[in-house]
């Protein structure tokens, strides 16, 4: 008896080899200086329902792969696919219209929210601009959205000012949803919040994940918040994915020197269990001029010659789990 094919399903985004350059500015008349490698050739897909956290230090180039994502970037080169569709090709009247698939959540609500305007002005906005709602259909949708984000209606007619830190950021995310999207870049959602309100908002992005059949590009630099949201991580260290697989298996079992310090690192919601040893040494090195061979031998404790020699390539260790490392597993 012939088997049937298997059914391939197509990713909701995929994007290959992004890179991106920044000229860096100096002295007072803006003269350019050196050039500073953002993403260097990043690899990487998002499936439909589903969460990809990318974590980093600062200055990995994890936002600025939100930012291309998100169309708010260009990159120098490389491709993505957005639905089958070549997103970076799209302008004009078809990009605007598309927009409304892709939304953001930004870092700070303080600065992503207009201080002049009233709550629910904001979240109608983007329902005006692709003229998805108006009248009194535009006020219903917004009470809803108010209501999907756990907030009540009286909150439409107030100010940013007059809204707590998670008030602001539920705002924020009722105003990403106004456009139904299918994906959503949430770029540092809770590192501008307290721990306990910072549980809560994730605790929401998973439930309207759930309801509304979302996907999520999810950015942090903390591996705990991102372990709990994603079912797949990237770990990038200066523009390069060093270890990307299920966030189980990151979060277990990290290959990667640098992943098994940001696990080391994490918060331990269990105060009696062991904790492990960090292992991440001296300070992030200037990606102007990064290292020659592995970028992070001078920080890693298993560093040989071949690593300041050579650069290792990212390539499969276990099924749908890939590493940059010579020698991977070895520390933990």
């Amino acid at each position: 008896m012939s088997r049937k094919p298997a059914l391939v399903v197509e990713p909701l985004l995929r994007a290959e080899g992004l890179a991106k350059r920044f000229s860096l500015v100096h002295g007072l008349l803006g003269a350019r200086g050196e050039v500073l490698p953002a993403l260097r050739g990043v690899t990487f897909e998002i499936a439909r329902g589903q969460t990809l956290g990318l974590v980093g230090e600062s200055g990995s180039g994890k936002t600025t792969a939100g930012r291309i994502v998100a169309r708010l970037v260009r990159p120098d080169s490389g491709r993505i696919f957005f639905d089958g569709t070549d997103w970076l090709a799209l302008s004009g009247a078809v990009l605007r219209q598309r927009r409304r698939e892709v939304q953001v959540v930004f870092q700070d609500p303080q600065n992503s929210l207009n201080p002049r305007m009233r709550a629910g002005d904001q979240i109608a906005e983007p329902l005006r601009v692709q003229r998805l709602a108006r009248g009194r259909a535009l006020g219903d949708r917004v009470r809803q959205l108010l209501a999907d984000v756990g907030l009540g209606a009286e909150t439409a007619s107030r100010f940013p000012s007059d809204l707590s830190g998670g008030q602001r950021q539920r705002v924020a995310i009722a105003r990403a949803l106004a456009t139904a999207p299918r994906l959503v870049v949430c770029d540092e959602p809770v590192s501008a919040l307290d721990v306990s309100v910072g549980a809560q908002i994730v605790n929401l992005l998973l439930d309207l994940r759930e309801r509304a059949g979302l996907s999520y590009l999810f950015i942090s630099h903390d591996l705990a918040v991102v372990s709990r949201v994603a079912d797949r991580i990237a770990v990038l260290y200066l523009g390069a994915i060093v270890e990307e697989g299920p966030a189980q298996a990151i979060s277990s079992r990290p290959l990667h020197p640098y992943t098994f310090a940001l696990v080391a690192a994490a918060a331990e919601p269990d105060p009696s269990a062991p904790r492990r040893g960090a292992v991440l040494l001296g300070e992030l090195p200037s990606a102007v001029n990064p290292p020659a061979g592995c970028h992070f031998h001078p920080r890693c404790p298993i560093a040989r010659p071949r690593c300041r020699q050579e650069a290792p390539a990212l390539s499969e260790a276990a099924a749908g789990h890939r590493v940059s490392c010579f020698y991977p597993g070895e520390v933990g």
